[in-house]
């Protein structure tokens, strides 16, 4: 099937304009965060979320995503910036878009669903926890002596020696925030919760002495920057291809989780190797902006579909307004304080931890439990690609174990005959290499050795071909004993994998050719 983008679906509906107006109140103080939690200026989050958002809805396979910096991808675009700079993280984005749009021509979108959901879980609740740790300087307003760390072990010694230099008005307009945000989402849901909470933290701001996005990044810009290619020497592309492809499998995963979400909630219907074009193709034009990767995102979607969008209008919609912003309000955003946004962040973290969801993980399945706790762990001690690669290796060994014990041998009470010179013995379950070990030493109970062992493999719905040299090699021990094994009762596609052996569709048929 051909590429087709969002937009030649395009229709327009009032409710897009209302729905295209509330994501972009909730995306403009929430860019803003992100990008500066993310080690670069609060400019480069909203030319993220305007131009990525723009081609996200307009260029993906969905109708309903809402595409931006995401709270996800903080931690690598730290390291990212850390390592090889602003224009190594540009230029990473855009290897990473040209990463994303191959996976979606090659129809690969739906091999992303093969992600375990405990590994999601554990991944993403070890996201939220460093990108709480990360928010507690300016939550606090600590003077560190030098450069924050950037891994979580080495940054907790830094900020609790820093503990000294607490600034209460900080910590005072980031409880403000929280407790404006929570309040409002109780008691006044309509109202854009997270926007009035950052306006009134920075009138407080006027009174409360508090480190402002001016007083670090000094004035934002008053529109786009001039698009243009980053710096493409070998040497920054070679540095740069490890972090590309790490946004490229978050991003891949990301963006095809929001556009699941979409589905349940609109009814609709996602087509995954034209989203992941689509957010290629935004993450490519993002990075010609000077902006940084770009993904789906759950909860502006999720607010996006709530607010009545009928389809990709609304996205665009929601790109437009926050140009505009930019454009007429860009010094009245230099005024928010830090703490402010440190504060939504804090919560953004929390919420992104699917608390109910762990807790029913953990009472339903130990080994998904288990899977769970070490991705999250690796994400916080060591790194977010080996909490990823370790949690589907240890989810792939929990299912091969249990696919095992799913398999079993036993001696048949069914056969037509009494007579001892034939036995039946049932196998059932998948008979695969990780299964192999349990069948032979059930198989080892055959103690007699009568003329015929027919092998019923009617209840073997797979075999591979270790088990197929089991099954080979246990025929041949037999034979040397006198005893002809054959195989009935199994699929076409089993016979096929046992080539070598006799077969027969039924008992008598066995009979016959052991006779023959």
């Amino acid at each position: 099937m051909a590429y087709r983008p969002a937009f030649l679906d395009f229709s327009f509906a009032r409710s897009d304009l209302q729905a295209g107006l509330t994501v972009a109140i909730v995306a403009l103080p929430l860019s803003m965060a992100i990008a500066i939690a993310s080690g670069v200026g609060p400019d480069r989050g909203l030319v993220t979320a305007i131009v990525g958002g723009f081609l996200v809805s307009a260029m993906g396979g969905t109708r309903h995503q809402i595409g931006g910096p995401a709270g996800a991808f903080i931690v690598l675009v730290a390291a990212c910036v850390a390592q090889i700079g602003i224009e190594g993280l540009i230029l990473a984005t855009l290897i990473s878009g040209a990463m994303l749009a191959v996976l979606g021509l090659l129809r690969l979108g739906g091999t992303i669903r093969y992600v375990p959901y405990p590994v999601i879980l554990g991944f993403t609740a070890g996201i939220a926890v460093i990108i709480a740790v990360s928010q507690l300087h300016d939550l606090l307003g600590l003077t560190l002596a030098g450069p924050e760390p950037g891994p979580l072990l080495e940054k907790l010694p830094v900020l609790w020696a820093a503990r000294d230099s607490l600034q209460p008005a900080s910590l005072a307009i980031a409880l403000m925030t929280i407790a404006l945000i929570l309040g409002l989402q109780r008691f006044a849901p309509r109202l854009p919760s997270m926007l009035v909470a950052i306006a009134v933290v920075t009138l407080a701001g006027l009174v409360l002495p508090a480190p402002t996005v001016a007083d670090r990044f000094g004035a934002l810009p008053s529109g786009l920057p001039m698009p243009q290619l980053p710096d493409l020497s070998p040497a920054l592309v070679w540095a740069a291809l490890p972090f590309a492809a790490s946004f490229t499998l978050l991003g891949a995963i990301e963006s095809l989780l929001s556009g699941m979400v979409a589905d349940q909630m609109a009814g609709t219907r996602m087509r995954a190797d034209d989203e992941l074009v689509g957010q290629g193709i935004a993450n490519i034009g993002v990075a010609l902006f000077g902006g940084f990767c770009t993904t789906g995102t759950i909860a502006r979607t999720a607010t996006n579909v709530r607010a009545g969008s009928s389809g990709p209008a609304s996205g665009m919609i929601h790109a437009g307004l926050l140009l505009a912003v930019l454009v007429i309000a860009a010094p009245l955003a230099g005024a928010i304080p830090l703490a402010g946004l440190a504060g939504l962040l804090m919560l953004v973290a929390w919420k992104m931890i699917e608390w109910h969801a762990i807790a029913a993980l953990s009472r339903i399945s130990r080994g998904d439990a288990i899977t769970m706790a070490v991705t999250f762990l690796t994400v916080v001690l060591r790194d977010l690609t080996e909490g990823i690669i370790l949690g589907m290796a240890l989810a792939g060994v929990i299912f091969i174990a249990r696919m095992a014990r799913e398999t079993g041998a036993e001696p048949g009470q069914d056969q037509d005959s009494h007579d001892p010179h034939e036995m039946v013995w049932h196998l059932r379950g998948p008979v695969f290499f990780g299964s192999v070990a349990r069948i032979e030493a059930l198989l080892d109970r055959i103690v007699q050795h009568p003329r015929l062992l027919m092998l019923d493999m009617a209840g073997v719905p797979m075999i591979d071909s270790t088990g197929a040299r089991m099954i080979e090699e246990l025929a041949g021990r037999l034979s040397h004993k006198g005893t002809r094994l054959v195989v009935i009762g199994a699929s076409a596609r089993l016979r096929r994998k046992l080539a070598g052996l006799d077969h027969a569709a039924d008992a008598e048929g066995a009979r016959a050719l052991a006779g023959s």
